[in-house]
């Protein structure tokens, strides 16, 4: 038998499903300063305004199915720069609520406790890990029921917070909600969660 009679043809690639497009909002007041800021509503600053200008080359030939924000103004905000000024509002897509420790610098907490993440302690009288990857739980369902007419994998863009959509990212991966460590993302950076074939993957981050 020759190797072309032996030889495997392989398989096509088998969509797992939509991708979900994130992008954090721009720059605040306090996003810049390092202070903890979950439900307080900031508006965003002038470098925030123009940051969230420019993510919109980014998605710009990207034909989205659904976009989300979420409620807080530096988010809506953010995807109506973007482009996207009919964005429907996510409850679930808030911040993690930082309770006694919203609007404290990171750096004062983690003066007063060395030893202090986030990831590990917790806040003090506000969310638990556990409550906020519950909350992006939801949204992972969500955006992986939608379906487009067509039949081809349907794309999603969130708009949303830091540690929200970080927590997010581990659990589209099926990871622990602390895992989103790992996953530094700066204002107004865009980033795509979708598949390797039928296996969730991060296929594009912090552009």
């Amino acid at each position: 038998m020759s190797q072309s009679q032996t030889e495997i043809t392989p398989a096509p690639p088998v969509p797992g499903g939509p991708k979900l497009w994130l992008l954090r909002h721009g720059e605040t007041e306090w996003s810049r300063s390092g202070q903890y800021t979950g439900l307080t509503d900031l508006p965003l600053t002038e470098v925030g305004e123009a940051q969230a200008r420019s993510a919109r080359a980014a998605l710009s030939d990207v034909e989205l199915d659904l976009v989300l924000t979420s409620p807080l103004q530096r988010a809506h905000v953010t995807a109506t720069l973007a482009g996207f000024p009919e964005a429907e509002v996510e409850p679930n897509a808030v911040e993690w609520d930082y309770g006694d420790y919203e609007g404290i610098n990171s750096g004062v907490v983690r003066a007063q406790n060395p030893g202090y993440l986030i990831w590990d302690n917790g806040v003090p009288n506000g969310e638990t890990l556990e409550q906020v990857s519950a909350r992006a739980d939801k949204i992972v369902a969500r955006v992986r029921a939608v379906q487009r007419a067509d039949g081809e994998p349907a794309n999603v863009l969130l708009v949303a917070h830091g540690h929200f959509l970080r927590i997010l990212t581990a659990r589209w991966l099926g990871l622990p909600g602390g895992e989103g460590r790992h996953f530094v993302l700066g204002t107004a950076k865009v980033c795509t969660l979708g598949w390797d074939k039928k296996t969730p993957a991060v296929e594009q981050w912090g552009l």
